[in-house]
């Protein structure tokens, strides 16, 4: 087991309230509670400034917040948690409040504002100190990539034509269960035949047939963290045609191993990938970016995109590398691995064969 380090996560922070200016700081957002606190309950805040650090939560969760939350105060409320909460803020002299602003719902603000009408609340985006990951975050995504690496050489050998997508999603969950995973990462996507042109064509009923591209695309999760990761297969002999697709993204894949580096911004990796499909004529095809982080969410910032934002990547942060081709009536291919930044290049943690597999 990893120990998580929450004393130095409240420290950024604790950066963060002071270079946004403001007194206290208000965390709801699930991934955030638990990644400053150690808490995974619902219906719950965090509220922290530098003299402080206060828990508020109900009846069902006390008990389990002093367990998991070791360096905050549980705060029990009993007549509502905006009622308690605005209760603690005017008792603590505070007169500018943070939020997290790309989280809370309007009705939360309006409910907020007017429970604080004397205090300045300001908007303050947090997710990003997520970004860079700590050594028990590599620690459990790298469970996660290798439970889903098992879990895929196991689905092989139930995947045949007669089989429906539902059943290997389902029998794909079952295996990734038993292999220690406590839920898929996100809905299974298995994709067969005409489908897997469909970029995110979650499993169906359709029949897998004789001659189908199956593109699978599924994740694992360790103690709150994901794994992503994309294998197409062919079920019996491929054509030429799908070979020569399969083999230019598993070009591109591996190329977009080879530019991912610290130092290089999301656009640029993007780009570059994006012409070595251009040069197999496969560049429409290509429909969405290039990669996204993840970690205590399956998509996350910093984007492999035309519109990422991330100027530059650095040491520890996650990102996926997933080129794929999508053809209206034909069918697609996507190969992904979950990949880790590191001072050498990309590390890429999912590590299950990417050649193409005939059933």
């Amino acid at each position: 087991m990893a120990e998580f380090n929450f004393s130095a996560r409240l420290e950024k922070l604790l950066r963060k309230i002071s270079d946004e200016q403001v007194d206290a700081i208000l965390i709801r957002k699930p991934e955030n509670l638990f990644y400053f606190s150690g808490f995974n309950g619902d219906s719950s805040v965090l509220f922290i400034s530098k003299n402080f650090c206060k828990l508020i939560t109900d009846g069902r969760y006390t008990e389990q917040a002093e367990h998991q939350a070791k360096d905050f105060e549980v705060i029990r409320h009993k007549e509502g948690l905006f009622v308690k909460l605005a209760e603690e803020v005017k008792n603590s002299a505070v007169k500018t409040l943070g939020f997290e602003g790309n989280f809370f719902t309007v009705d939360a603000h309006a409910d907020l504002k007017e429970k604080l009408s004397t205090v300045e609340l300001k908007s303050v985006e947090v997710d990003s100190l997520r970004q860079i990951k700590d050594a028990a975050e590599i620690f459990y995504i790298r469970q996660a990539c290798a439970i889903a690496d098992k879990s895929f050489a196991k689905i092989l050998n139930f995947i045949k034509a007669g089989v429906r997508e539902f059943e290997v999603a389902a029998e794909l969950e079952y295996i990734m269960r038993k292999f220690g995973s406590e839920r898929a990462a996100f809905d299974t996507i298995v994709a067969s035949g005409v489908r897997s042109s469909l970029p995110h064509g979650r499993a169906s009923n359709k029949i897998i047939q004789q001659g189908d591209f199956v593109t699978l695309d599924f994740g694992a999760v360790v103690n709150g963290y994901h794994s992503d990761m994309t294998r197409t297969i062919c079920v019996g002999k491929a054509s030429m045609r799908q070979r020569e697709i399969y083999n230019a993204v598993l070009d591109a894949q591996i190329y977009g191993l080879e530019v991912i580096q610290a130092g290089i911004g999301g656009k640029t990796i993007d780009e570059k990938v994006r012409e070595r499909l251009k040069s197999f004529g496969l560049d429409e095809y290509f429909v969405h970016g290039l990669g996204h982080s993840l970690g205590l969410n399956i998509h996350e910032e910093p984007r492999l995109s035309p519109l990422s934002k991330c100027e530059s990547l650095e040491v520890n942060m996650l990102v996926t590398d997933e080129p794929g081709v999508y053809i209206p009536d034909f069918g697609g291919v996507r190969i992904e691995d979950t990949v880790l930044v590191t001072t050498n290049g990309a590390e890429p943690l999912t590590k299950s064969p990417k050649n193409l597999l005939e059933l």
